[in-house]
């Protein structure tokens, strides 16, 4: 019965089964993330204070109002993203109760199309299963999906397009193209490059043009509507363009070590090869440790004949080398024309994931074939001596082993799920800027501005979080802003403080105890970035210099818990002192 797990089968019931069981794992990881995600009424995922905070307009448009922040993330969100979402409000679900909700659904969309794009490459269902759990376990390790940001997309739609691309089904994949450009429009870039692909052969030592008309019309039709749902993105100009160039990038802070687009790395194997935004291969891409054992997948091929499950290996295991030629062209198309098609590891990160899991399912389900083989193999002349017993009880715990570390390898880890949930801790301090108009500005250089335009729907001036600096029209106005408001808020004329209130129209002003702290100051990664500023800032408090707004914290307050304090803008412009 056992046997036949690691034979192929037709049976319908048999792979609903290991299908269902496939699932199930991810209905039980979407569990977890629910359960943290609704554990607090102040839990908001890390990237969705980027990409979410400004759907809040969906149902109340009156909300962040001439708010830079607010309109850069809004017009840099594809088209397929901010309509679901808006959907979603238009029924009445809030968006970052959605953002929420989505991880599970995504999840049982790519656990569904990775489950059947291995069908189509190792027609076994405990193959399948395997596959599928180390799938789950890969993305539910990764704070992609758990995001529901643009990038969450990317599993299911790239996993449906592989699928439908091995079963040449026209249609669903032309559909999926077109998914993957209105939601994470880079992809596009590599099922364009898996088409063509499709259009070559390998003969003798190189490649040739294949003659069957029909994949002609099927990558055709398939380039086409890329073209099509990428004309947009080449037509569209940003009213906050241009992107960045290389030249620009290098002369910023913000992309080195400890910067908060940190891309430019001191040793060019660590640049090239290394994790991050520049690097080949992500430092996620080895979770769960398991996968790695998919780098033995090609010397395992070397050897189909000690591996017999290999040999049931269909043709689309071809794809997985496509996937990998498309992503490393891609790749350095990106480093060539650095920013325009945006992070190069943005075409490898996604892929290889993939690619390394399915190599990782296939290679443990060898291994576990050969292991069960070698118990079911009968001793000559029936004889069992302490030497067999022996072997075949060691060969039984490695393969309980494998698999006892296939399926509970996550409890092993200390956050499983990755969730990146982040938890505001100044409950007070939302709901006093809740009870504010609508229509506030608020300055602030403290790290709990970040969570103020999701937990309070009120605009900030600057902040760590948004410091995006992947387009010039928006960052240089962004880090003018910051520069400004570093340069008021420590400078000792009271003068230039109120010039500051009236060029930003600035309604309060939140510090914190530690605000005019210069080791504070220096501890601060983000405010480092804004040199010179900044280190004349540190250099001018050390020699005890004391800012004029320091005589307002008293006199202007509106809001004190012990660590924050709110000055009243106004209170400074009308001079009470």
């Amino acid at each position: 019965m056992l046997q036949k797990l690691f034979s192929p089968t037709k049976n319908s019931q048999v792979w609903n089964f290991w299908l269902s069981l496939s699932l199930g794992f991810t209905l039980f990881c979407g569990y977890l993330a629910l359960r943290e995600g609704f554990s607090s009424a102040w839990i908001v995922q890390d990237d969705a204070r980027q990409h979410v905070f400004w759907m809040l307009r969906y149902l109340d448009p009156q909300l962040f109002p001439n708010d830079l922040i607010a309109d850069y993330f809004q017009s840099v969100a594809p088209v397929g993203y901010t309509s679901l979402y808006k959907l979603a409000a238009t029924v009445g679900i809030h968006p970052l109760v959605f953002n929420k909700l989505l991880p599970p659904v995504i999840g049982l969309i790519a656990s569904w199309y990775g489950f059947l794009f291995c069908k189509q490459i190792l027609p076994l269902p405990l193959g399948c299963f395997i596959t599928s759990v180390l799938l789950n376990q890969a993305l539910w390790m990764k704070d992609d999906m758990i995001s529901g940001t643009p990038r969450a997309f990317v599993y299911p739609f790239l996993l449906a397009f592989l699928y439908y691309l091995a079963k040449r089904s026209l249609i669903p994949c032309a559909i999926a193209i077109a998914l993957l450009g209105l939601f994470y429009p880079q992809c596009v870039f590599l099922a364009s490059g898996m088409l063509v692909l499709q259009l070559f052969t390998w003969q003798g030592m190189g490649p040739r043009l294949i003659r069957d008309r029909q994949n002609y019309y099927f990558c055709g039709v398939g380039l086409a509507v890329a073209f099509v749902v990428m004309l947009p993105y080449a037509l569209h100009v940003s009213e906050f363009g241009p992107t960045i160039t290389r030249a620009e990038a290098l002369a910023l802070p913000d992309f080195y070590d400890k910067g908060r687009a940190k891309f430019f790395k001191a040793h060019f194997w660590d640049y090239i090869f290394g994790g991050g935004r520049s690097g080949l291969f992500p430092r996620s891409l080895y979770s769960p440790e398991t996968v790695r054992l998919g780098f033995l997948f090609p010397i395992l091929m070397n050897f189909q004949g000690k591996f017999p499950v290999l040999k049931q290996l269909t043709k689309q295991v071809k794809l997985l080398l496509h996937l990998i030629i498309v992503s490393v062209v891609m790749f350095a198309l990106a480093h060539a024309v650095l920013f325009k098609l945006h992070l190069p590891s943005r075409y490898t990160g996604y892929s290889f994931r993939i690619i390394l899991v399915i190599a990782a399912g296939i290679v443990l389900t060898a291994i576990l074939d050969v292991l069960w083989r070698e118990l079911q193999r009968v001793t000559p002349g029936n004889a069992m001596n302490i030497w067999i017993i022996g072997k075949k009880l060691l060969v039984g715990l490695l393969g309980l082993a494998i698999a006892i570390a296939i399926l509970f390898y996550p409890g092993l880890e200390e956050n499983f799920p990755n969730t990146q949930y982040r938890t505001g801790s100044a409950t007070a301090l939302y709901e006093f800027f809740q009870q504010q108009p609508k229509d506030i500005m608020i300055a602030s250089l403290v790290r709990e501005a970040d969570n103020l335009p999701t937990f309070s729907q009120r605009s900030v001036l600057v902040s760590g979080e948004y410091a995006i600096p992947y387009h010039m029209g928006y960052y240089r106005l962004f880090r003018q802003r910051a520069v400004d408001l570093i340069t008021a808020q420590y400078s000792s004329d009271i003068e230039l403080v109120r010039e500051f209130v009236r060029q930003y129209k600035i309604s309060f002003w939140l510090l914190e105890s530690a605000s005019f702290n210069p080791d504070a100051v220096h501890g601060n990664k983000w405010l480092r970035q804004h040199k010179p500023v900044t280190q004349n800032v540190i250099a001018s408090l050390r020699q005890g210099n004391i800012p004029a707004l320091i005589a307002y914290q008293d006199r202007c307050r509106v809001f004190f818990d012990g660590n924050y304090t709110v000055i009243d803008a106004n209170c400074i412009l009308e001079d009470l002192m």
